[in-house]
């Protein structure tokens, strides 16, 4: 009960310090940004919250790296990750320091105790854990701050400052006041969904978060970790417990808590496919626990028994989303108050069980609201997770006001909108963030969950990098990101400076040529790809706004020409490849639409019967159907390329589960292709001058 009042009353004191903090940042912030200083200069993110420039210059050759006491392995850390960050700028890489020493020197002095990772009750602001004071002179430099976390987050914004290589790299004259406007910033990691990440990808990812000040990582798993007593569960598809404490342990160097987001009422086909288990389901083979049944209880005692001893972190979230048997349960005549009863007592057992290991419990918060007495029968201290994915204000009031009526403490879920996209959405991302992250602040919010799901199974997590970027960016920052200079900003600090002009014009015509191509084949652009182009409704469609998926291809067939020169220009980053492959299959789902109207505007140049030799062979058979480079040639070519350039990235950042079939899509689209131009070129070898043509749709079924 300590800790549940410790956090409500948290709450009471947050929203008065808010509005203080928000006036007090917002004179900060148009003081320090508009000032001719820091167009100057390299613009860090998350931006400081207070920033001065001078008009001096540190010169980074011949600096030390030191500290003002004895280091523990958290300083040394962030010591270390320092002289790599300037050895890659100057080509010479710092030495280290336990003492004071003579000449210019980078100090690290934390003023406290350690306190690396975020806990229950935290609290954002000036003075809390994670605040540092960046001080840069001519002669020296200083990062301070009364944690670990807070010297880390410095040498993070001192590696943002640096201009110019080698000889020539320096720092600017600054001071810089900075704190985080949340205390709760994280990114999900879908693992259970599509392809499974590698442990070196998950290690790329927490090094990524990291240079955005992201303090906690949801390790999503609905049956993606191994379990001892469960040998047969998912076998191909999972991370070792090994692998496990090492990505924690990971994360952990990193002022990362890698905390586990688990599905322990509904998500768990994965589990009740298995036939040993299918008995605990609702349904047979089904997807939810039956709670009615008693073995299910002691199946999540174990399980939790073990995720608990695996993952250190004080928090653990649970799930119980969209837990679709209740909600039919309910509407069977005599069901009213029943399945919310059920859904009540599983969740109780559950945060009991993980409160005795130390933990605060999170669940999804949809089918907490959407049945009032779920709220009124919460387990104490339990944090919601409100979810919406849209930008849309009026969703975000009916997710979080029954939340703040009850006095229930919640986070906000975000999302980079990729899961069934071939491009990464952002623009509704980008808007999904600023204004959940503004509604969140209005109810108190705890802090921020950006997730990344997989459903599709065919999405590469690295081409939605940016956007995991942004929305740490945006819970560090009290006002809104300035969305317009983002890619530049982003892409100025992540690559070389001669590239990162071209890889943000990239971005921002990528962005377009997604949504430009979603008002065209609907929303999720990458499940309507693999549709019949020749259906009628999709043929209308696609013949009604030929025009747009001509400007898809346009602004598509731009991001990948910026794309190019940027890696030609030096940019080697790791999400750059992916989003080149983006950007190539943008232009390829365009192609496709077009297709089928190109063909029928063809066959009606054709007349009602077949034409002499020469007006058949330039107007249809060399145009569809020949070999060498014909509209349906050219689509096998390109599918079959982008085949193999999937693949290879998908190996590059995934283990081969779920692989194979994944591949069967895009073999099957090029079978599509293939079989009609064989059905084309056997009406060539046919049909003869003079003879009547058959419908068009006739030779495409």
């Amino acid at each position: 009960m300590l800790l549940i009042n410790k956090i409500r009353n948290w709450q009471v004191k947050k929203m008065a310090r808010m509005r203080q903090v928000e006036f007090t940042t917002a004179l900060i912030f148009i003081s320090a940004f508009s000032c001719p200083a820091f167009a100057e200069h390299r613009p860090p993110m998350p931006r400081p919250q207070k920033i001065s420039y001078g008009k001096g210059m540190l010169p980074l050759a011949g600096l030390s790296i030191r500290f003002t006491s004895p280091p523990s392995e958290d300083d040394s850390f962030a010591a270390r990750e320092l002289a790599q960050a300037l050895e890659a700028e100057t080509g010479e890489r710092p030495p280290i320091f336990e003492r004071e020493v003579a000449g210019p020197a980078i100090v690290l002095a934390r003023t406290g105790a350690l306190d690396p990772l975020p806990m229950p009750g935290e609290t954002p602001g000036p003075d809390s854990r994670e605040a540092y004071h960046l001080k840069v002179t001519p002669t020296g430099a200083e990062i301070r701050s009364s944690s670990s976390a807070g010297v880390f987050y410095g040498v993070e914004t001192l590696r943002q400052l640096v201009e110019g290589k080698g000889k020539d790299a320096r720092v600017p004259e600054v001071a810089i006041d900075d704190w985080p406007s949340l205390a709760y910033r994280g990114t999900m990691v879908d693992m259970s969904h599509g392809p499974l990440p590698t442990e070196q990808e998950v290690e790329r990812q927490l090094d990524f978060l990291a240079r955005w000040k992201a303090n906690q990582y949801y390790f999503y798993s609905e049956a993606s970790i191994e379990l001892a007593g469960y040998s047969i569960l998912n076998p191909g598809g999972r991370f070792s417990k090994e692998e496990v404490r090492r990505i924690v342990a990971y994360g952990r160097a990193r002022h990362i808590d890698v905390v586990p987001c688990l599905e322990l009422y509904g998500h768990l086909h994965d589990l009740f496919r298995v036939e040993r288990y299918s008995s605990l389901s609702d349904l047979p083979h089904g997807t939810e626990f039956d709670p009615r049944n008693p073995k299910v209880a002691a199946l999540l005692d174990d399980w939790i028994d073990q995720l608990a001893e695996l993952f250190p972190s004080r928090f653990v979230h649970v799930g119980f989303d969209e837990t679709f048997q209740i909600e039919l349960a309910a509407k069977q005549p005599g069901g009213a108050g029943k399945p919310a009863k059920l859904f009540v007592e599983q969740l109780g057992h559950v945060a009991r069980r993980f409160a005795q290991h130390g933990k605060t419990t999170m669940a999804w918060g949809d089918i907490i609201v959407k049945y009032p007495e779920i709220l009124e029968q919460l387990p104490p201290g339990l944090i919601a997770v409100a979810w919406e994915y849209d930008p849309r204000p009026e969703r975000y009031r009916h997710w979080l006001e029954p939340l703040a009526g009850h006095h229930v403490p919640e986070m906000i879920a975000t999302g980079v909108t990729s899961w069934n996209q071939i491009a990464p959405d952002f623009k509704r991302s980008f808007e999904n963030v600023d204004t959940f992250l503004a509604a969140g602040r209005a109810a108190g919010t705890l802090g921020i969950i950006n997730t990344i799901w997989t459903d599709d199974a065919q999405m590469l997590m690295r081409e939605i990098w940016p956007g995991m970027a942004y929305g740490m960016v945006a819970s560090w920052e009290t006002r809104p990101v300035e969305r317009a200079r983002f890619f530049s900003d982003f892409a100025a600090l992540t690559l070389p400076p001669t590239a990162a002009p071209e890889a943000a014009a990239g971005l921002d015509d990528l962005a377009r040529a997604e949504t430009t191509l979603q008002s065209v084949i609907g929303d999720d652009t990458m499940l309507a790809l693999w549709g019949d182009p020749f259906a009628p409704a999709r043929l209308k469609q696609d013949t009604d706004h030929y025009g747009d998926l001509t400007q898809a291809r346009l602004e598509a067939e731009d991001a990948e020409e910026h794309f190019f020169r940027a890696r030609s220009l030096g940019a080697s980053a790791d999400w750059l490849d992916s989003l080149i492959l983006a950007a190539r299959l943008v232009d390829y789902a365009g192609e496709k639409f077009q297709t089928p109207t190109d063909l029928v505007n063809l066959w009606q140049k054709l007349g009602p019967k077949r034409p002499k030799d020469d007006e058949w062979w330039n107007t249809w058979e060399s145009q569809v159907v020949y070999q060498d480079h014909s509209r349906l040639v050219d689509l096998m070519d390109n599918i079959t390329e982008l085949r193999g350039e999937f693949q290879a990235a998908w190996l590059a950042q995934y283990r081969p589960y779920r692989l194979a079939s994944a591949l069967g899509r895009w073999d099957a689209e090029n079978e599509y292709w293939r079989r009609l131009q064989e059905k084309m070129a056997r009406l060539s070898e046919t049909i003869h001058e003079g003879d009547p043509l058959p419908a068009l749709d006739s030779l495409l079924r």
